[in-house]
């Protein structure tokens, strides 16, 4: 509460609101509902929620009046979260201001959304598939709702197929990606976006990178087996956990000399 004991000074600002160079503050998406007479009615924000973030209680209000401003209609905040804890951070109303100036964002948590994992549910509604695969991203399901989302997505024009990936692979949940890198794998999928491509890229990559860093780990294993050399549980984690090639690279060299295990990591 700001009270005039509290206040030290009152300097007089530019009444000038732009920034010379403005922040840029971008929203994960936007849509705009019109009315019968084609005008906006309603723009939606829509913010994906990993963690409680306390800088989203300053740039929240930001998308809303912008957004205000740029359609003249009302604007709804909505906020998806993956985590019960961070959706309960989420609904806490915002004070802009000390007469009950308010901003309460709408929240769905994970029990809000229905979980959808069956690709012809996914396909008769994307728009809640994504939603559930934003809110289930992290669930035990989260391989089988981000598959249908995708898939939902696949078949869509090609702003919304984009958007909606992007949307999906926000969520950096690694079940996710792994869905997106089968179903493109199986020919279902292709990406549309720049972001969507960078981040399939990259997920291929550290795929393809892993399986040849498991296979090298394995053929340590095999080296020290046919050898007779018993290999302790921990060295066994050690050796599998391993993802660093050249490292591996090596132990498979020592692996056929070395007359003990512990002698492999000297």
């Amino acid at each position: 509460m700001v009270t005039r004991s509290s206040l030290r000074s009152v300097p007089v600002e530019s009444s000038e609101l732009g920034d010379v160079v403005p922040p840029e503050y971008r929203a994960d998406l936007v849509l705009v509902l019109e009315g019968a007479d084609g005008r906006p009615a309603l723009a939606i924000v829509i913010e994906v929620q990993l963690r409680g973030d306390p800088r989203k209680r300053f740039t929240w209000p930001v998308y809303v009046a912008s957004l205000r401003a740029r359609f003249e209609c009302p604007v709804l905040l909505l906020v998806v979260a993956v985590d019960p804890d961070v959706a309960a951070f989420c609904a806490e109303p915002i004070a802009l201001g000390p007469l009950g100036f308010v901003l309460r964002p709408t929240v769905l948590g994970p029990d809000a959304v229905p979980v959808v994992d069956d690709a012809r549910e996914a396909a008769d509604d994307p728009e809640l598939a994504v939603l559930s695969a934003l809110a289930h991203a992290h669930g035990p399901r989260a391989r089988d709702v981000a598959r249908a989302a995708l898939a939902a997505a696949a078949s869509l024009d090609e702003e919304r197929a984009a958007l909606y990936a992007d949307l999906v692979l926000a969520s950096l949940g690694d079940a996710a990606r792994a869905a997106l890198e089968e179903l493109m794998l199986n020919g279902k999928y292709e990406p549309m976006s720049d972001f969507a491509k960078h981040h399939f890229a990259r997920g291929r990559a550290d795929g393809e990178a892993r399986g040849r860093a498991e296979g090298e780990a394995r053929g340590v294993l095999a080296f020290l087996d046919a050898r007779g050399l018993a290999v302790s549980d921990a060295n066994r984690a050690r050796i599998l956990g391993c993802t660093d090639l050249a490292t591996l690279d090596r132990w498979v060299r020592r692996a056929v000399t070395v007359c003990a295990v512990d002698e492999l990591f000297d």
